[in-house]
This record gives structure tokens, C-alpha cells and sequence, in this order.
């Protein structure tokens, strides 16, 4: 069945191969084995059962917890010819019994509903009565209460998930701890359940973090380097979300509000607009964006501090979904964390104990002072392995920008020291400014050894700098009051043992050119923009008459794929990153048309030789080349045999020609295949050593016929692999 899922990937959907865990995970679902699965935003994760529902004779019900989403995706499956409904709330009566009788027919092969609507009497009568194959429920997480999106009405899931009894059930979620994963297993009773985790890296997000100064001002500069570009950004309240779009909408940028504070039908038709690419910016509190699935959103900002670092990594997950370069950029300030803060006060018990544990690690990764996806992989369990990205401010971040403060920081550190360590930042600065402000002639600071020797400095420099002192661990300010007290290591500062050396103003928001990343892909450097700006009205065109939105026509790659190959011909066409055979018949004749003029007006000719590599990749490759990227992808050889309904023997045979022809295998894994002991492995080994691993006989001959073929050739492989074929 592997393999038919992997014709549908082609032939339906457009991909050439699967993405990381994908492969895996449908293989589970196919065979009724109850998983759990953990991949980013823009990882994948729907493909994990919309293939299988294909594939399966009864109907897959996707839990989804917002109607947006439903929508979303049954439009998108409709272009690529799948049958899907969703009933929710939006339908009128009649379009609802119609989605009714479409299931009932035996028609429909997906049906998203919201959990409210599930438990509805109505809706499990309606399902009694259907072969129900998967039971899927997508944002897994809002099931726990450690979750950062936790829904009391998730929790009566797994009482209805117990009505079907044959149905494999797959939990989705793009962010869960290994606290929130265990209780997701606990409440659903999934505890023999499959767990996949995919890496929580997305290596195309550009992480950077700036002390908000003026926010308004370093948005609007941020902007002005993205002309055109689709992004979201997130305001705390709907005062400032209402703010921020009115300067934005003042300085001609294309762009709508989005806060519950508007009525319905306003925050449908802005978000409508936004997805349609009828306005480029979307300013918005957190009610927005969960189940967006816009793929080109080039940006998300945020205008204020999240609540913790899963809201943050779901809300920049919208961001760069089809794989290209998106900036992801937080502004971040003191008075910003006092407001989260006042609101953790308001809570009570563990609630409160939980909030506090969020916000203590979202201020670890803005303060961190190192490669930013060392804390933010930490967090959801993952050892990033790296030191440096390369995709974060911190790490682009030249070494000539490094300065030595460690004159103004024993100034601060002593001023700290003299104060007390009872006074947080603001105070110290006014003290070493020489303030005549009425709180420090009441405590006599004024009479301090440390009073008035910072004048040197504007106030608001030895506010930065006490975040670098905090940053580098010299610092630590008290969770509740704020007040400052030095760490041990700061003694060392002011002994003169210890240098102070950072980058001061973190207010920027644009990363030099020179400090910029390298995106890696040559489609997304090199291709011809002017005809990608003609294939994106087309595309818009096309969306408008139907009014669905533009990327479900096609995503941005597929219009960059086309814009650095030109395709001539509708084979060459079938190469294109996303263009199945569905998509080609409905929409490639509007887009061939407008790259072969566009190829003929500029004399262009289509990257011929490069397109039938790709065309023959994605359509006809090699069967060692499919076996050998699978097993590198973590699969054993068990595992592929049964994938490829072929013999072990047969595995081995692909991945030794992969091997021959210069890629390189994982002997561990061939090991695993072997039921000899090391003891015997290590006389193999050596026989092979003595007289060459290439031909088999000799070893035989050596070993006194003890070992057989079968053991031979998967230490043959295992030995070619280790030591260099």
C-alpha cells in the first residue's frame, strides 16, 4: 500500500518524494497502528492522512478545532479532484443536508468537523451508520492543560473515539513538550501508540529578536526593505492592533485588522482578503492564524512578547510554509514582560505554577545570548548538535560588532552593589546619571560613591546595557520585583579578571548585506522575477473567477520552479515542483501559454537538460536511489523489504549499487539485519580483510563454509560501507 501512496504523492499532489517522517507515519496509518505525531508547521503534517483516506474504503474524520482551517483544506483538496466536506456552524441548512447525503452515498472520503459539532447526538447517529476507517484529530495538544492552547471540550475526544473501535486514530500537533505528548497518550489511550517526532528546526525561518524602542518607526522599517511581501503581525491587545494598522494603513501599506473585538463578518472578509492576496499585511492579536495554511507568508513580527515560546514557535510557524527564506522577527521589552506578568499574578495553583514555567523560558530565548535554536529546539526536547545556524540574528551577527564595556559595566555593577541589589535597572541608571529625582534624594543615593559618574551615557544606553549584563549572566533580576543582584561571576568584572564584550543596541531591525543568509537553492536566487510577477497574476486571476485563494492554484515554489526552468511542453511541465496530473489538466495550459511567449518575446530557451533530469527524478527514479534515500532516511532493511513488497536479498542488492555508486550508507543499520555475534561478525570482518571484500567466494572458502551467502552479503555491505567502498 506504501507504494500506492507514493503514486498518489505524485500523481494527485505533486511531490516527487516524501518529506521527512511522512513516509513512515502513512505506512502506520495504513496498517490500523494508533500514532502520534509531532512535526512543525509547514512540515507535512495533513498529507499524514489525506493520502491514506484515499487509499481507505471508508471515510477519515479530521477533528480540526477551527472552521477556517476546515475550509482551507476542503478547498485545497477539491482543486487536487479529492473529496472532502467539512460540517460546521457556516453551511445553511441545505448546503448541510447536502454534505450529509454526500456522505451517506459513500462519496466523500474526508470529513473535518469541529469537536462541538462531533459531539452533537446528531453527528454520532450520522456516523454509527458509516464504515469510519481513521480518526484523526489535528492540534493534539489543545488536550492538554500543559498545552499552550488547552480546550476543556478535546477532553470528551477520547470518549468518542472509543465508538470506533476498528479506526486507527492519528494525533497531529506542530508543538508539544514531552510532558504534553505524554498526556495526549494518557487521555486518548494511546499509551501502545507509535510517537513520531519530527525536528523542530525550520531552517528557512530567519530568527531575530530587537529591544522595541519605537516600534511603529522599526515596523516600518522592517517593511520598507519587503515591498509586496505577505506577512502577519501580532499585537498583545485589539487597542494596539487598531493603532499599529492605522500608521501602517496612513503610510500606503496594504493591510486590515483582525482582533475579536470586530464583528464576524469583518474578521472573515480581512482574513479572506489577506488570504486572497488582496491585502498583503494582516495586524492581529493571537486570534488569528491558527489553520491558516497561506504557504507564502514572507514575515511574521511580533509587536509585543508572546505569552510563551509554543504560542511563538506556532505563530512564526506560519511563516516560509513552502520552504523558502521568511523573517520572523520579535520585539522585545521590559515593560512587555510586567504585562504577562500581572496576568500570571491573577492566576492560581498549578495554572499559575505552569504560566510561570513558560515565562521564565520565553525570557531564556530572548535573552540568550548564543545560536537562538539551541534554547528553542531545547525546549521541545531536541538537541540542536550545532553552535551556529546561520539563520539567527545572534550568529549573522559580525564579530567586528563586538564592543568593550567593561568600564561601564563595573560603573553599573557597583552601582548595583552600592544601591543594595534592591532596585531594578531604570533606578540605577538615574543614579549613575546624577538624578535629582525625589525616590533617590529619600534614600540619599545621591550621596553614593557610584552617583553621577555615568553621565557619559544617556539613560537609555545603561538600560541596554544592563540587559547585556543580564544576557551574559553578570545580572539577575528578581521574577517579581525586578530588583537587581549580581551573580559570582560578575566579581570577576570588577576585580578586572573578566572583559565585558557584546553589541549594546539590539534596536535594528534590518540585517546588513553583508551579514545577510545565502539561501542555498539556485530557484530561489536565480530565477526570472518578471516572469514570476506575470505567472503570479495569472495565478490571481485563475483564483479570483473562483474565488479560492491563489496559492491553491499553486504555491510560490511552483511559480519560482517555473520561472527558472521554462517549461515548453506539458511533460516538462510534470516536473515542476507541485504540478500533479490534476493541476496540469485544469490549469497548464494558462501557464505554458504565458511561459512560452515570455520565452519567445526574451529569447529564452527552457532549461532543457535540467528538466528531464528532474522530470525523470520525480517520475521514473531509480529503484536503488528510492531504497537507498529511504534507508538513509532511518528505515531498516526489515522495513524496506516489506515497504517494497520484495525480499531483504533485494534491499541489500539496491542499497550495494546505491554504495557503488558513490553515496554513502549507514553500516549500523545493515548490522541490524545479521544474526551472527560480534564474535563471529569480527572473523568475517577479517577474512575480508585478507582477501578483499568484492567477491564472495573467496570469504566463503576462507571461513571454511561455516558462514552462508545470505549472512556474507549483508557483512559485505556493512564492510564496504564502513571502510569505504
Amino acid at each position: 500500500m506504501i507504494q500506492q501512496a507514493r503514486q498518489i504523492l505524485q500523481d494527485t499532489f505533486g511531490y516527487s518524494q516524501f518529506r521527512p517522517l511522512q513516509g513512515e507515519v502513512i505506512k502506520k496509518v495504513l496498517d490500523k497502528k494508533d500514532s502520534l505525531v509531532i512535526m512543525p508547521t509547514g512540515g507535512g503534517k495533513s498529507l499524514c492522512y489525506q493520502i491514506p483516506s484515499m487509499i481507505f474504503e471508508g471515510v477519515t474524520v479530521v477533528i480540526s478545532p477551527l472552521i477556517s482551517l476546515m475550509k482551507d483544506q476542503v478547498e485545497q483538496l477539491d482543486e487536487f479532484g479529492v473529496p472532502a466536506i467539512f460540517l460546521n456552524s457556516t453551511l445553511t441548512p441545505e448546503q448541510y443536508q447536502y454534505n450529509v447525503s454526500r456522505l451517506r452515498s459513500g462519496e466523500v472520503k474526508m470529513l473535518y468537523v469541529a469537536p462541538e459539532t462531533l459531539m452533537m447526538e446528531s453527528t454520532r447517529r450520522l456516523l454509527s451508520d458509516l464504515n469510519v476507517d481513521c480518526f484523526t484529530i489535528d492540534e493534539a495538544h489543545c488536550i492538554s492543560e500543559w498545552g499552550h492552547d488547552f480546550r476543556p471540550e478535546y477532553r470528551q475526544l477520547a470518549s468518542v473515539r472509543k465508538d470506533f473501535p476498528d479506526a486507527v486514530c492519528l494525533a497531529l500537533t506542530a508543538t508539544a513538550t514531552p510532558r504534553v505528548r505524554d498526556d495526549i497518550q494518557q487521555i486518548l489511550e494511546m499509551r501502545d501508540s507509535e510517537v513520531f517526532v519530527a525536528s523542530f528546526d525550520r531552517k528557512n525561518l530567519l530568527l531575530k529578536v530587537a529591544d522595541k524602542e519605537n516600534p511603529t518607526d522599526q515596523i516600518l522599517d522592517f517593511l520598507y526593505t519587503r515591498p509586496n511581501q505577505s506577512g502577519i503581525i501580532y499585537c498583545f491587545s485589539r487597542r494596539q492592533v487598531d493603532e499599529l494598522y492605522g500608521d501602517l494603513k496612513h503610510e500606503g501599506h496594504s493591510v486590515r485588522p483582525y482582533h475579536a473585538g470586530l464583528s464576524e463578518s469583518q474578521r472573515t472578509n480581512n482574513q479572506d482578503a489577506f488570504i486572497k492576496d488582496d491585502a498583503r499585511i494582516i495586524v492581529a492579536t493571537i486570534a488569528f492564524g491558527m489553520g491558516i495554511n497561506k504557504p507564502d507568508v514572507r514575515f511574521v513580527i511580533h509587536h509585543d512578547m508572546p505569552q510563551n515560546i509554543e504560542a511563538y514557535y506556532q505563530q512564526i510557524g506560519r511563516a516560509g510554509r513552502d520552504g523558502l527564506q521568511a523573517d520572523c522577527l520579535l520585539l522585545y521589552s521590559y515593560s512587555d514582560k510586567q504585562k504577562i506578568q500581572y496576568f500570571i499574578n491573577q492566576k492560581e495553583g498549578s495554572e499559575k505554577e505552569v504560566a510561570e514555567k513558560h515565562l521564565a523560558d520565553l525570557i531564556n530565548y530572548l535573552e540568550y545570548d548564543g545560536c537562538r535554536r539551541i534554547p528553542l529546539m531545547k525546549y521541545f526536547g531536541e538537541d540542536y548538535g550545532k553552535e551556529e545556524c546561520g539563520m539567527c540574528d545572534n550568529c549573522l551577527r559580525q564579530k567586528g560588532d563586538l564592543q568593550d564595556y567593561t568600564e561601564q559595566a563595573q560603573k553599573y555593577l557597583s552601582c548595583v552593589v552600592r544601591t543594595g541589589e534592591r532596585y531594578g535597572a531604570h533606578h540605577v541608571a538615574d543614579v549613575l546619571r546624577g538624578s535629582k529625582a525625589k525616590k533617590i534624594l529619600q534614600l540619599k543615593h545621591d550621596e553614593l560613591t557610584t552617583y553621577g559618574i555615568g553621565m557619559e551615557w544617556s539613560k537609555n544606553q545603561w538600560i541596554q546595557l544592563s540587559r547585556l549584563l543580564i544576557r551574559r549572566g553578570y545580572l539577575e533580576k528578581d521574577p517579581e520585583h525586578g530588583s537587581l543582584f549580581l551573580s559570582d561571576d560578575a566579581k570577576k568584572v570588577l576585580k578586572g579578571e573578566e572583559r565585558v564584550e557584546g553589541i549594546l543596541d539590539r534596536t535594528q531591525t534590518s540585517t546588513g548585506e553583508d551579514s545577510r543568509p545565502r539561501t542555498t537553492s539556485d530557484v530561489e536566487n536565480k530565477h526570472n522575477v518578471h516572469l514570476f510577477e506575470e505567472l503570479r497574476k495569472k495565478r490571481k486571476e485563475l483564483a479570483d473567477e473562483q474565488d479560492i485563494p491563489p496559492y491553491v492554484i499553486f504555491p510560490d515554489t511552483t511559480l519560482m520552479e517555473m520561472s527558472y526552468y521554462f517549461p515548453q511542453t506539458e511533460e516538462s511541465l510534470l516536473g515542476i515542483y507541485g504540478v500533479g496530473s490534476s493541476k496540469q489538466k485544469k490549469y497548464g495550459a494558462h501557464f505554458l501559454k504565458i511561459i512560452r511567449d515570455f520565452s519567445e518575446k526574451n529569447d529564452i530557451e527552457e532549461r532543457s537538460q535540467s528538466i528531464q533530469k528532474k522530470v525523470k527524478k520525480t517520475s521514473s527514479k531509480q529503484k536503488h536511489d528510492l531504497v537507498g534515500e529511504e534507508y538513509n532516511s532511518g528505515k531498516s532493511i526489515e522495513h524496506l523489504a516489506e515497504q517494497f513488497g520484495v525480499k531483504s536479498v533485494t534491499i541489500l542488492s539496491n542499497l550495494k549499487k546505491y554504495l557503488d555508486e558513490g553515496n554513502s550508507i549507514d553500516p549500523a543499520g545493515v548490522l541490524e539485519a545479521s544474526e551472527l555475534s560480534q564474535r563471529k561478525i569480527d572473523e568475517v570482518y577479517a577474512s575480508m580483510k585478507k582477501v578483499g571484500p568484492e567477491m564472495l567466494k573467496p570469504v566463503y572458502e576462507d571461513l571454511n563454509k561455516t558462514v552462508d551467502y545470505n549472512e556474507l552479503r549483508i557483512l559485505q555491505l556493512a564492510y564496504m560501507a564502513k571502510n569505504g567502498n
